[in-house]
């Protein structure tokens, strides 16, 4: 039944226009609802020779209306659980406040929530404040970034970007987006980058500015997201398979026990309370960060050559604080 859901939102969104007297028609409807006016007309009938609701059209006024007006729709069912799920949802949609989709997003969740059957109560003011999301650190991305390369990745057309890498002048490129991933608070786009003539990641926020060219171009066979990203720990990937053994202290063996960090992770139970987590990547740079993020309670037994460049990384570091 799960799969009625969505027409069934759209079935109270159509009954409560056509409640309204407003005189609402098939066109004003999907334009509100953002589908088209073929798919609301087929509402319409579902209504009508279904669910016999008393609906006519009046010419005169160009619009639908009830002709008994004490008609209701079959009433839809909800369990507590399910409508506290509505509630975090919206919630859960403050994570992507400040970023361009945010606006977008709300949109269609008011749609929904205004759909709802009347007898439906709110959540209960003591239960609001029981609960709170707090949205990770988000980069800021150019709204005209943000649309050109959607707009791209939903059609398969190239794009020409102005892109700052770190520390580097900005450069010009061109790209056929494949794929689009949120990690960590920030938007990464992957494709084909004519520039370097191989697959790259790409930041939003380090966008400069984004032209559509009007090209389509078609994603390679070969292209698999998730084979393509593979074993990888965050956005970035390599080419080969690299096992790394990582020693936790006692003081944070829980927290590291209590969470799934890599699907290839194993960890095992050393004395002293100590655990070795050990999982195989392709490559190292967020699984550096991270190791870095546990400061002296993560030590790195293999590979030997990561394990030096921790090393290194951690007596730099201290010279930054040497007087």
């Amino acid at each position: 039944m799960a799969k009625y859901k969505p027409q069934h939102v759209r079935l109270l969104f159509i009954d409560k226009k056509i409640r309204s007297g407003t005189f609402p028609n098939c066109t004003s409807m999907a334009e509100e609802w953002e589908v088209s006016p073929r798919t609301i007309q087929r509402d319409i009938d579902y209504l009508r020779y279904q669910l016999d609701a008393p609906i006519d059209y009046s010419a005169g006024r160009r619009g639908y209306f009830y002709t008994e007006q004490q008609y209701k729709l079959p009433a839809m069912e909800i369990r507590e659980s399910d409508l506290f799920s509505v509630y975090l949802a919206e919630k859960l949609l403050r994570q992507y406040e400040g970023t361009p989709v945010f606006g977008s997003l709300q949109s269609v969740f008011r749609k929904i929530e205004q759909s709802l059957p009347e007898k439906i109560s709110s959540i209960p003011v003591d239960d609001q404040s029981k609960f709170t999301i707090i949205a990770p650190f988000s980069t800021t991305i150019e709204p005209a970034v943000w649309t050109a390369l959607v707009n791209c990745l939903r059609a398969s057309r190239q794009i020409e970007i102005v892109y700052r890498a770190p520390g580097k002048e900005p450069t010009a490129r061109v790209l056929d987006p494949y794929h689009a991933v949120r990690f960590e608070g920030d938007w990464y786009v992957v494709g084909h980058c004519y520039l370097r003539n191989e697959i790259r990641t790409f930041s939003f926020s380090r966008i400069v500015s984004a032209v559509e060219t009007g090209k389509n171009f078609k994603i390679p066979e070969y292209f698999n997201f998730k084979k393509f990203s593979g074993s990888h720990f965050g956005v970035h990937w390599g080419e080969g398979e690299i096992r790394v053994k990582v020693r936790f202290s006692k003081r944070v063996a829980c927290y590291v026990r209590e969470r799934k960090w890599h699907s290839s992770q194993v960890i095992a139970e050393n004395e002293h309370g100590e655990i070795t987590l050990t999982l195989t990547v392709n490559h190292l740079l967020e699984l550096k960060r991270w190791i870095l993020s546990w400061g002296a309670e993560a030590l790195v037994l293999e590979p030997d050559y990561f394990a030096q460049d921790i090393e290194a990384t951690l007596k730099q570091a201290t010279n930054n604080y040497v007087i």
